[in-house]
């Protein structure tokens, strides 16, 4: 098999996703433009090597319809002869991206491709594509897959997590990214500027530095009207155990929803034979699919067999990033792989950078590749949970 290489992996800020945020003026072409310049002009390999553009997307619709990867590529000028495909599987769509060109480098269908997502969340809303398997009540009862907000309370509820347990799982992801912002952690990010629409997006924008926990105790739950509308019942008619459903999770205990692209440049073995710097080497990839019920413990899933695959334990990787898809995921992720808070999303999670659904899982690559180098560290983990049970973890050895 062919040994496959990060050469490199870079993002965009994680910008707020509303008018005001800095990346609302951009479309998605245009944003990932900004990446596509930045491996140009390192010109790490010439462009016409590159084979694919793989990119995660989970709401393809309207702007980010019509394989945004083939388009967008063509759009930042790069050869008509880059295939692209666009994928979802929903938020570990770009991790996935990786993994499917990790799959086809190591089995020689291609020797470079470009692996990442995007998700401009300000101008194309979540749910936007009007899914019926989000809409439709009974769709969702017969395919047992719920909104993931209720499968985070659902998960609270089964097991025991209150609502101070995820106040303080939100603060401590708060504190985490501030200080790793204030100290200039995040080195893959690529400024977004732009003087003539009057963007200049340098960091990311979600970090909510005067957040405490008096704060977030007093913000109301998110998805108790959502359970009152049918979706608590539902799930008590299959976990009859269950007495009822804790609403524990807010705005505040709640992934913020983001604006950002990423990116992440694999190759295979040439490169380094030509002399061109890598940053890590890809070891394993696992992808599961947990209990949809459950919804977001996909992670859960995939770390655990990709651990035992390669004959590892938790004390054998230096760093976990794992999505912090809810605050209830992350304890319940946390207590389950025994992973201690020296080793684990060292930098903060989704809840205080933000989630671009269709990038975060490449972002979370970059997080965890600048933290490794900075630490002089060699192992680490990527796992993402997904909507319907998905999970991927991907073990990686720094260069």
């Amino acid at each position: 098999m062919n040994p496959v290489y990060i050469v490199d992996s870079i993002r965009t800020p994680r910008a707020r996703a509303n008018k005001k945020g800095g990346l609302n003026k951009l479309n998605p072409y245009e944003l990932l433009d900004f990446l596509y310049k930045d491996i140009e002009q390192k010109k790490f390999l010439q462009l016409s090597s590159i084979d694919e553009v793989i990119l995660g997307c989970v709401t393809q619709f309207g702007e980010q319809a019509g394989n945004i990867a083939k388009s967008s590529a063509l759009f930042s000028g790069y050869p008509d002869s880059i295939s692209g495909l666009t994928i979802n599987r929903f938020c570990s769509s770009s991790l996935d991206a990786i993994n499917l060109g990790y799959l086809k480098i190591q089995s020689k269908q291609a020797d470079n491709i470009i692996a990442g997502g995007v998700e401009m969340m300000s101008r194309v809303p979540m749910l936007s594509d009007e899914a019926a398997i989000w809409n439709d009540i009974n769709i969702a009862d017969q395919a047992k897959i719920f909104l993931m907000g209720s499968g985070a309370d659902l998960i609270a509820s089964l097991f025991k997590i209150s609502r101070d347990d995820v106040d303080m799982q939100a603060l401590k992801s708060q504190e985490n990214a501030l200080n790793a912002q204030k100290n200039n952690y995040f080195q893959s990010i690529i400024p977004v500027i732009n003087k003539s629409k009057s963007i200049n997006c340098i960091q990311d924008e979600c970090i909510r530095p005067d957040t405490t926990f008096e704060s977030l105790a007093s913000l109301d739950p998110s998805f108790k009207q959502l359970g009152e509308q049918g979706v608590d019942q539902a799930q008590l008619n299959l976990f009859p155990d269950l007495k009822e459903i804790s609403h524990v999770h807010t705005a505040g205990n709640s992934p913020a929803m983001a604006d950002a692209a990423s990116m992440t440049l694999l190759s295979n073995k040439k490169i380094q034979e030509n002399g061109q710097q890598v940053r890590a080497k890809i070891i394993s990839v696992v992808t599961v699919n947990d209990d949809p019920l459950l919804v977001l413990s996909g992670c859960i899933l995939a770390t655990t067999k990709l651990l035992s695959q390669n004959n590892l334990k938790v004390s054998d990787v230096d760093l976990f990033e794992i999505h912090e898809a809810f605050a209830s995921t992350m304890i319940h992720c946390q207590h389950k792989l025994k992973i201690d808070d020296e080793k684990l999303n060292v930098n903060g999670g989704c809840i205080a950078l933000g989630h671009p659904m269709g990038a975060t899982g490449s972002i979370m690559m970059s997080t965890l590749i600048d933290e490794l180098e900075r630490r002089d560290l060699s192992t680490g983990i990527v796992a993402t949970s997904g909507a319907a049970g998905a999970g991927t973890a991907m073990l990686v050895e720094r260069i």
